[in-house]
């Protein structure tokens, strides 16, 4: 292994960028590029998350800085671990995943993945807001609707379907929308995670499209605030399938206007850009779209 590529590694964890790197060490942006470039070649593992703003090290680049501080002979210690690593499932992999959509559909996915894997430690994050991956050291995450950043790798897992719904109490003293241009003067409740809460699309079973903007009486920030309010009949909203599964069977709620459709939105993982991906996180996603495509039947 080259000292140089472990000196321009390191290089770069301190300045926090290939640029204030380069020209502490007096050589070019892209000849220091290469140098770590070659390294996580090396190692068969990525040392750093790179986006256009900033360079972050990852799990295994901060475990090679912290052994480099270390004896010589703890460093090619940990070296070697690198090495096992990519054959052998380890250390620490952090996921974030909607709330309510670990509690009700995937928690099962990732405890066989556990199971499988027993040297890895699976940080489940369940979070309704969006994290930032970068900062916050995530590895890999589960979205839901539609991907937004297009410097992040992605891959479409699975869909599922919006439709409006109502407690039968709010729907007896209001009365039932025949139409999508009747919710504007129906109470909504507003998800303000959402981009456009009081915005929806409507198609009928004619091809006719109907967009509505509704009068919000109430919001929430969160999938299991809503469906609590709508349950104690504060008024109509957009709710997901697998969110209400239970609700419509008990008949807690009801389907709404089922004769007209919202959008589809997709399931997706999303993880950070690097050169070299993890064994742990390719693992993860081989595992997380074979585990979909085997349970489609029930989760549609």
């Amino acid at each position: 292994m080259s000292l140089d590529r472990l000196h321009a590694f390191l290089a770069v964890a301190e300045a926090g960028s290939f640029t204030a790197a380069a020209k502490k060490l007096g050589m070019g942006k892209n000849q220091l590029c290469l140098q770590v470039a070659r390294l996580e070649k090396e190692l068969a593992t990525a040392l750093f998350i790179r986006t256009t703003r900033r360079v972050v090290p990852t799990e295994a680049g901060i475990n090679l800085q912290l052994a480099c501080t270390s004896p010589l002979q703890n460093l090619y210690t940990a070296i070697g671990e690198f090495v096992d690593g990519t054959t052998r499932l380890s250390g620490v992999l952090r996921v974030t995943v909607p709330s309510d959509y670990a509690m009700s559909v995937i928690g099962p996915a990732f405890a066989a993945f556990s199971l499988l894997h027993p040297q890895l430690h699976l940080e489940l994050i369940t979070e309704s807001r969006v994290l930032d991956l970068v900062s916050e050291r995530i590895d890999l995450a589960v979205r839901l609707g539609w991907p937004e950043d297009s410097s992040m790798k992605s891959l479409k897992i699975g869909e599922f379907a919006l439709f409006v719904a109502a407690a039968p109490a709010y729907l007896a003293q209001a009365g039932t929308p025949e139409h999508p241009s009747q919710l504007a003067n129906h109470r909504w409740v507003a998800l303000t995670l959402l981009r456009t809460p009081l915005w929806w699309q409507f198609k009928g079973p004619d091809g006719a499209h109907c967009d509505v903007r509704m009068r919000s009486g109430l919001s929430t920030n969160t999938p299991e605030g809503l469906l609590g309010l709508l349950r104690g009949g504060a008024g109509l909203s957009v709710v997901t399938d697998f969110s209400v599964a239970h609700d419509l069977q008990c008949g807690a709620l009801r389907c709404v206007l089922p004769d007209w459709q919202l959008p589809t939105c997709g399931i997706y993982l999303i993880w950070p850009n690097t050169r070299n991906e993890q064994p742990k996180v390719r693992a993860l996603i081989d595992f997380l779209r074979s585990w979909f495509l085997g349970n489609a039947g029930e989760l549609s």
